[in-house]
């Protein structure tokens, strides 16, 4: 599995954050593009902007530049983009919406896969809307959310 820096952009050209990209597929050759739209999709899912501002990112692959090792263009913290952070904001979005039900008891399953639906839907949606709101394709960016939180 061959993995790639990928750098997104914002609808200025700056770079906002840079993600190391595999494909799934060992055996995959893949060209450019691939690992590019793994890249918006990560922003995507990783809430990397705004859901409104997911258009008007872009992605290059990473060149990489000489000197000492640096964070370029990226306040973010470098965990963001980690499997351990979705799992807090889903956690976080359990508690409220337990919270909202009144805090039941022995009901901790219920709003933690509750939680996990509402954050895989808003994620698919915003993948759609990102590429322009194609008609008949709602399951396809459904799956790609599944998929990529499986990962």
């Amino acid at each position: 599995m061959t993995e790639r820096l990928v750098d997104v952009l914002d609808r200025n050209g700056a770079v906002i954050h840079t993600y190391p990209i595999s494909l799934a597929a060992p055996s995959e050759i893949a060209d450019d593009a691939a690992y590019i739209t793994k890249a918006l999709e990560e922003a995507g899912h990783r809430r990397l902007v705004a859901d409104t501002e997911l258009a008007g990112l872009s992605a290059r692959i990473h060149v990489s530049r000489g000197g000492q090792m640096a964070p370029y263009g990226d306040d973010r913290a470098s965990a963001s983009a980690t499997k351990a952070n979705v799992e807090q904001t889903i956690r976080d979005r359990a508690f409220l919406l337990w919270k909202q039900d009144g805090s039941p008891e022995g009901s901790a399953d219920k709003y933690w896969h509750r939680a996990l639906d509402e954050h895989l839907r808003e994620r698919a949606y915003a993948l759609w809307e990102q590429a322009g709101r194609p008609e008949g394709r709602a399951d396809e960016y459904w799956r790609r959310a599944l998929d990529f939180e499986a990962q």
